[in-house]
């Protein structure tokens, strides 16, 4: 079924004329706001394992992880034959740029890499780490996973972001001048967070930035996370997935539709989750948004908040 939105597998599909493997790895980086650069304890949300819990081989060498992922994907999809890596896990531009680009170099010279994707935090981005990432999107595609998560310096401040959102958006403008594709990741359903707040968070994240893609995430209480004793002194609510779904195509009507949409909820491993337990059902959760976009008769971008005015909180 056609999708009413920009989906990542259609960029890939579009731009490389066949279907391309995004192949996780975990580098061993830590972040900012866990070793004490700038905090400590790292993001509420996060577990101890960071964003990585499930890649195959987390303590395997880049290359072994990547042989790994490989022959996983290829069980289903035999007959793909090129990858893009994902620097995935905690925070993949926190080191000196010399740890970087042997890191990095190692993933990308392997057999039929066609690009790079890097996850990181908007205050990670020193200028020589920017003008090596440019020097990588001369030779491939790359692009750069930045954690936004919120624009509200409040709820920045309660899940220990430790980075305001001036940060960010001095971030995209240095990476855009290289032409360096940026992806940002928001959250839904972060603590005190209302239903408009998530609007508007995408209203200020399209308007503010020159993006290329988003990756929209549904809050994952996950056991061994500070959230979860917030979560268990009532100061958490979590979505259920009626309001989530709402949320999603609300969103995706906001965002022009030629930035692509990478995410529209995220993977939790079943014996980490805490809830929401029905996000562990993921083609449930696309199917209702494709259903409740059907219902409307809206795509992506029928009400751009850059052409438009008529969304204000």
């Amino acid at each position: 079924m056609q999708k009413r939105y920009t989906t990542w597998n259609e960029y890939l599909r579009t731009n490389f004329g066949e279907k391309i493997f995004k192949v996780p790895i975990d580098a061993g980086f830590d972040c900012p706001n866990r070793d004490g650069t700038v905090a400590h304890g790292g993001c509420t949300f996060c577990t101890v394992s960071g964003s990585g819990d499930m890649i195959l081989e987390p303590e395997a060498p880049i290359a072994d992880q990547f042989a790994a992922e490989v022959a996983q994907f290829h069980k289903k999809w035999p007959g793909v034959k090129k990858y893009i890596v994902y620097f995935q896990n905690f925070t993949n531009t926190h080191a000196p740029v010399e740890v970087l680009k042997e890191r990095f170099e190692q993933a990308v010279n392997q057999p039929d890499v066609v690009g790079i994707s890097i996850g990181t935090r908007p205050d990670c981005l020193p200028d020589d780490v920017v003008d090596y990432l440019a020097e990588l999107n001369r030779r491939m595609e790359v692009w750069i996973d930045l954690g936004l998560q919120t624009t509200y310096e409040e709820t920045s401040d309660l899940i220990n972001r430790a980075h305001d959102y001036e940060t960010y958006v001095d971030a995209v403008k240095r990476l855009r001048v290289h032409n360096i594709n940026v992806c940002t990741h928001l959250i839904n359903g972060l603590p005190g967070e209302t239903s408009e707040m998530m609007l508007e968070n995408v209203r200020r994240m399209v308007l503010d930035s020159d993006i290329q893609g988003v990756k929209l995430h549904l809050l994952h209480l996950m056991k061994q996370t500070r959230l979860q004793r917030d979560y268990h002194e009532g100061k958490l609510q979590l979505m259920s997935q009626e309001e989530y779904v709402k949320v999603i195509c609300d969103q995706l009507e906001m965002i022009p539709k030629e930035i692509v949409i990478h995410r529209l909820t995220g993977d939790a491993p079943r014996d980490l989750i805490i809830g929401p337990m029905w996000s562990l059902k993921k083609w449930e959760v696309l199917n209702s948004i494709d259903a409740e976009m059907e219902r409307r008769g809206s795509v992506q971008g029928c009400k751009d908040v850059r052409l438009s005015d008529l969304i204000t909180f």
